[in-house]
């Protein structure tokens, strides 16, 4: 099968009159019509924007319907698990036909009834729980600490390298894909800081050797930079949020080629209209504190080359609604100084870099997962939210 476009963003560059060859569901060959010779059948989109399937390298897919972390634990997992099949179709919907997990008690099953063919969805990445220090974000500080450390909220609760090796170990057992784990403060949790680190070096290694020993990747929530470095000394490949990036920080990104995943939509969000949704007083003065140094991180990573990948952080509720994904996309463009096709490849090949498969953008021997949209995202960056028809695996999903 052969699909003909009127202009494509493979993710890697722009073609007019672009053409790829699908095979058994993955592309074979990528490049314009005077150079692929036509195979197959063919999908005609001729008169089409056609790009990859986009990703969200970070979110969690758990059901959650509010901001107050105090309800995340109030619901029951039944609940979770049926709002966040919703949300998956609602993804699926709206272009993304891979997101990135990392923190949730129901995704596992969620992305093995996608896979089995029960349920629409995205392909799901997800590691399952987070793992989190006592007292450290994660850890529901208000709460009594019997009632959280054994995964209540969004993480388990480990102290020690022992510990540590050992919620590895489950992780991989549970089926999870990647491992995440949090190296300092945050937003939404009470009584830390965003640049405080969390984690001792011994104990991050333990994490990172347990998981990259079967296979998974290691995500880290790190917001200040000895939280970020104590992370990439140690072998993490990626760094979610980032918000206080330093030139040491920009170094160990180019020594490790680790990627960065800042989440620019949720703090967005957060700081724009968190107010009126039931942000917590706490989590509203954190935001507002680090907003512009959050977009300054990310711009002194794009001027170093630092890899950066769309994520939002996205978790449910009105405020950060699963759908509205591709927010992302256009803080890049209108924030960041990101070109339209450089947001398209930050949604694709370069958040593919984030999984451990062959998803992203659109080269040969990756899935083929792609897109047609009602506009050109370099005329109107708004145009990535016109999904007019979604592709997974060479076959119309949506």
């Amino acid at each position: 099968m052969y699909v003909d476009c009127g202009t494509l963003f493979s993710g890697h560059e722009v073609i007019e009159g672009g053409r790829f060859v699908v095979e058994d569901g993955r592309v074979t060959a990528v490049g314009d019509r005077e150079e692929i010779d036509p195979d197959g059948d063919q999908i005609d989109l001729s008169d089409e924007v056609v790009t990859p399937g986009f990703v969200d390298a970070h979110l969690h897919l758990k059901g959650a319907r509010s901001m107050d972390p105090m309800q995340w634990i109030a619901g029951t997992t039944a609940e979770d698990a049926a709002r966040a099949v919703a949300d998956a179709e609602t993804l699926l919907d709206a272009g993304f036909t891979t997101v990135r997990d990392v923190g949730s008690d129901v995704a596992i099953g969620v992305r093995n009834a996608i896979d089995a063919g029960e349920i629409d969805g995205p392909r799901v990445f997800t590691s399952g729980l987070s793992v989190s220090q006592t007292g450290g974000h994660g850890d529901l500080h208000m709460l009594p600490l019997e009632w959280v450390e054994d995964g209540a909220g969004i993480s388990t609760l480990v102290d020690g390298t022992d510990e540590c090796r050992r919620v590895a170990r489950e992780r991989h057992r549970d089926g999870a894909d990647l491992l995440k784990i949090m190296t300092t403060g945050g937003v939404l949790s009470e009584k830390d800081s965003p640049r405080e680190a969390q984690f001792t070096d011994e104990e991050v290694t333990a994490l990172v050797e347990e998981a990259h020993r079967v296979g998974m990747p290691v995500a880290s929530h790190a917001q200040g930079a000895p939280g970020i470095k104590r992370a990439l000394e140690n072998g993490v490949d990626t760094i979610e949020h980032g918000f206080h990036i330093d030139e040491a920080c920009l170094d160990l990104f180019a020594e490790t080629g680790a990627t960065f995943v800042p989440t620019l939509a949720i703090m967005h969000r957060i700081v724009t209209r968190g107010e009126e949704h039931g942000v917590p007083d706490h989590g509203l003065r954190k935001a507002r504190n680090a907003r512009e140094a959050h977009f300054e991180a990310v711009e002194r990573a794009k001027d170093a080359g630092v890899p950066i990948a769309t994520g939002t952080d996205f978790i449910g509720p009105e405020l950060v609604a699963h759908g509205e994904n591709a927010l992302e996309l256009e803080l890049l463009v209108e924030e960041v100084g990101f070109t339209p096709t450089e947001a398209v490849a930050a949604a694709t090949s370069v958040a593919g870099r984030t999984v451990p498969d062959d998803v992203g953008g659109l080269a040969a021997g990756n899935y083929a997962d792609f897109l047609t949209l009602g506009g050109d995202p370099r005329d109107d960056i708004g145009n990535v939210r016109d999904v007019t028809a979604v592709y997974k695996g060479g076959e119309e999903v949506r």
